[in-house]
């Protein structure tokens, strides 16, 4: 289980924020805070493995509690989440070590991206060992991945998600029928999703070309959109 605390000024926005995170799987809320004081007596009073940090505290910013935790040796994980939106305070995040910058307002599906995508992260990490490029590519991508546009009529978030699952977990480009199989769907859904996530720019499509001239179509996900 993933220990959180929410960091944010406005009580109500704190509860809101917490709702979200309780509808995660594998995240849980340990405790909340409303200042930059009670942000540092929070990671100093039980174990947190990840921050949702505000910017904006009555009695310093977001950024200064991340430089003091790290000046006092603590290296729990921190997301920045908002309404801060000049590209200053955001390359300073980037800076002292913010893993990702969520910009308020957002959806509750913006919020499960973000945490999705820090899980995801973290169990990498844990194997420990060594990585190839492609695992260095997707540990360095894991947390930009955007979330899923909007999508036409007639197209289901749930498949979108499950060929982005595919996608995001291959080791090299895939083509159509290996995603339909693994998806478990029929090669023309699983085409009709991939042209829509390649013109999206989410997936990166690729051409191999075989023995018979004609090329073959590849997928793979795109880690920065």
């Amino acid at each position: 289980m993933i220990d959180v605390l929410v960091v944010d000024d406005d009580v109500r926005v704190a509860r809101v924020h917490t709702a979200y995170v309780a509808k995660v799987a594998g995240f849980r809320v340990v405790a909340q805070a409303h200042s930059a004081a009670g942000a540092l007596a929070g990671v100093s009073e039980r174990s947190v493995d990840l921050i949702l940090l505000d910017q904006c505290l009555p009695d310093g910013t977001g950024l200064a509690v991340v430089q003091e935790l790290r000046r006092l040796g603590h290296q729990t994980d921190v997301i920045m989440v908002t309404a801060a939106r000049d590209v200053a305070t955001v390359q300073a995040a980037m800076r002292h070590g913010a893993l990702q910058y969520l910009v308020k307002p957002f959806t509750f599906a913006g919020m499960r991206t973000k945490l999705e995508a820090y899980a995801r992260l973290r169990r990498t990490v844990e194997r420990g060992g060594e990585a190839e490029q492609a695992e260095v590519d997707r540990m360095f991508g894991a947390l930009s991945a955007a979330a899923a546009p909007a999508l036409p009529k007639g197209h289901s978030a749930a498949t979108a998600e499950v060929i982005r699952q595919v996608l995001m977990k291959a080791r090299e480009p895939l083509s159509a029928q290996e995603i339909a199989v693994q998806a478990g769907m029929s090669r023309q859904t699983a085409q009709r999703y991939l042209k829509l996530l390649e013109r999206s720019g989410r997936a990166r499509l690729t051409l191999r070309y075989g023995e018979t001239g004609r090329p073959e179509h590849r997928y793979a996900w795109a880690a920065n959109p």
